[in-house]
């Protein structure tokens, strides 16, 4: 682990950046362990060397030299600059946590719940990493053109997991219209104020946004 100081506007402010990030608890075999472990000290390597000297001012061939890996090993992982920021692997977290969520629960509720498990599955240093990428992607503005292909990826699959819970269709009006609604205020509180320095406070705030949405909106 690394601390490392950056601000905006002169501002130095340290930060905390894991050299490592949590393996996924399902990885499968020898050869997806290595490239998960692989795949995460890249990124690592990548978001210090973000933190120490900018996104922009940091190119692929130093971050290849950092990770003493060769560019062409770099581009194998992360075929775009911004996916070295955007990547994480939260997603699998997130789907096993809402599919073995209890069967009595609204799709809300169960989401609800996924996001408190799949959060509550990260370190401190793993949210400290995704408290960084988090920072560049609010403050750079490729990353936040590339968020978009991102955010629809994040909006199928909600659709699909809302659709397989419930019995219906993924092109379901109304599951298109849940799907969309859950992004949409998981999508806002993120953009009010990004991640705090405490785990707690950023799921709290998303899980009242969520019993808004299922409470109606009763405004």
């Amino acid at each position: 682990m690394d601390r490392v100081a950056h601000g905006h506007h002169g501002e130095q402010q340290e930060v905390t950046v894991a050299t490592t990030a949590p393996a996924p608890a399902q990885a499968g075999g020898l050869r997806q362990r290595k490239k998960a472990r692989a795949r995460a000290a890249i990124q690592a390597c990548a978001l210090r060397l973000f933190a120490e000297r900018g996104y922009d001012e940091t190119s692929i061939e130093e971050i290849a030299a950092a990770a003493e890996m060769s560019p062409s090993t770099i581009y194998r992982y992360f075929p775009t600059k911004p996916d070295l920021v955007i990547y994480d692997d939260l997603d699998q977290y997130l789907v096993r946590a809402f599919q073995t969520q209890p069967a009595d629960r609204s799709a809300v509720q169960a989401m609800r719940g996924a996001l408190r498990d799949a959060f509550g599955a990260l370190a401190g240093e793993a949210f400290e990493v995704q408290r960084e990428r988090e920072r560049l992607m609010r403050t750079v503005p490729e990353l936040r053109a590339a968020m978009l292909t991102e955010l629809v990826r994040a909006m199928e699959m909600c659709t699909d997991l809302i659709a397989a819970r419930t019995g219906r269709a993924a092109d379901d009006e109304e599951i298109i219209a849940l799907s969309g609604a859950v992004m949409g205020v998981s999508i806002a509180a993120w953009l009010r104020e990004g991640f705090p320095g405490v785990k707690d406070q950023y799921v709290n705030r998303l899980d009242r946004a969520l019993a808004r949405l299922e409470d109606g909106f009763r405004l």
